[in-house]
């Protein structure tokens, strides 16, 4: 099980109040937790309106995946150095990486994907006229480069996007990596292309994406609280192989106490897992330093590496050694659908975020009851509970639940955002 610096900040906040004795045994009880899986993600008052996405690289490609797929539910995609949609679905993958030029009759045979999975296989795609749309590539970047990103901004064009409502951003001297405007440990240099693909370029690249797809912004906090990041099971959404057993999201305070947010989902790209670079990504790209003073839950959904060799859309046999999300059809052609099994599960965990319900994406309205049953312990890192001198109680009713521990398990109803009442669901 991974980390703790995170955790053992979340369970420190818990009980502040409490005694002595009573803290040391809160402790124990926690340090013997950690030994469980992560925590179940929780439900959110989130609106709808304004459920956004973005990813570098192969989250790049990732992002515009779902904004196509599912572009009922994001408003937004900003895309890092990534490629135009279906782009190695029907071509190897090399031909839309490594600044290859995307000739317009590989974009026309793409585009009659969308034309054709329209309103069945994706959303309908007269959603995407609506999107605001951001893109970033630097000069300097030979692993994708400006050419596939030329396409990707010719293919939203050509599917209703207005000029103002899409900003491209080619950068100077900018290698393959989220640009920042910060110096963080273990950061690259802005001009190399090597791990872990983060670099203070004197360019806030989350902030600009943020911008474009909610508007002006509130002045960031570049020490964002530790409780605030929460490390969530992934296996409910999936077991893909090529997805983690766990991921991250980064969960405001007044967006933890059910106050209305909006939602945010950042992608890493390959070699960004947290397996291989720990938290840099949820930490050093500034995401989170802008969600917090801008009422943002911002997800970190992770991938694992997979060594097997699987057989792909159009790029042969390949194994995804460097834990890339699937934009080459690693786990199925349909890798680009809203049935594909990654996009699949990403858009489940947006779902669970947002309250657990689809309803109707035009009505942030109050979730539908959702129970949870998992231990005390857990209920409360999850934000369902609170602990106070050693006992639990549930958020919103306060209705008691006995003991802080690992070993008390409670059947917890969310009836309304950050309200919980003890019962079952029908």
């Amino acid at each position: 099980m991974k980390s703790s610096a995170v955790r053992g900040s979340t369970i420190r906040a818990l009980a502040p109040a409490a005694p002595a004795f009573a803290l040391a045994v809160t402790l124990a009880l926690a340090a013997a937790g950690a030994a469980q899986a992560a925590a179940p993600l929780p439900a959110l008052n989130i609106d709808k309106t304004k459920i956004t996405v973005s990813g570098l690289s192969s989250g790049g490609f990732m992002a515009n995946q779902l904004g196509y797929a599912h572009s009922s539910t994001f408003k937004g995609v900003g895309v890092f150095a990534g490629g135009p949609y279906m782009c190695a679905g029907h071509s190897n993958y090399t031909a839309c990486m490594y600044n290859a030029t995307i000739p317009a009759s590989a974009l026309s045979t793409m585009q009659a994907d969308l034309n054709n999975w329209s309103g069945t296989a994706i959303d309908a795609k007269s959603n995407v006229a609506a999107q605001k749309v951001y893109l970033f590539v630097g000069t300097s970047d030979a692993t994708v480069g400006p050419n596939p990103m030329n396409a990707v901004q010719t293919q939203y064009l050509d599917n209703g996007v207005a000029a103002a409502n899409l900003s491209y951003v080619q950068r100077s001297g900018t290698a393959h990596v989220l640009p920042t405007d910060f110096d963080a440990s273990g950061n690259t240099s802005c001009g190399t292309s090597a791990s872990p693909y983060i670099a203070n370029c004197g360019y806030d690249g989350a902030k600009a994406v943020l911008t474009q797809l909610y508007g002006p912004l509130n002045a960031r906090n570049d020490s964002p609280a530790a409780a605030n990041y929460v490390e969530f099971d992934q296996t409910a959404f999936s077991t893909n192989p090529g997805l983690a057993t766990s991921g991250w999201a980064y969960i405001p305070a007044n967006c933890a106490a059910g106050q209305s947010c909006k939602l945010h989902v950042a992608l890493h790209g390959c070699q960004q897992n947290y397996a291989t670079i720990g938290d840099k990504f949820v930490r050093n790209t500034g995401f989170s330093r802008w969600a917090d003073t801008n009422s943002i839950v911002v997800l970190f959904p992770q991938t694992r590496v997979d060594n097997i060799a699987r057989s792909t859309a159009a790029s042969g046999l390949l194994p995804n050694p460097n834990g890339c999300w699937d934009w080459v059809g690693w786990y199925g052609s349909n890798f680009a659908q809203k049935a594909g099994t990654q996009v699949a599960a990403i858009k489940a965990m947006v779902d669970q975020v947002s309250g657990g319900d689809p309803g109707d994406p035009g009505d942030p309205g109050t979730p539908a009851p959702v129970c949870f049953t998992s231990s005390n312990y857990t209920h409360t890192v999850s934000g369902r509970a609170y602990a106070l001198y050693g006992l639990t109680y549930a958020n919103g009713s306060n209705q008691a639940m006995g003991l802080w521990n690992i070993y008390a398990t409670t059947t917890l109803k969310r009836t309304a955002p950050n309200y919980y009442v003890i019962g079952t669901c029908p």
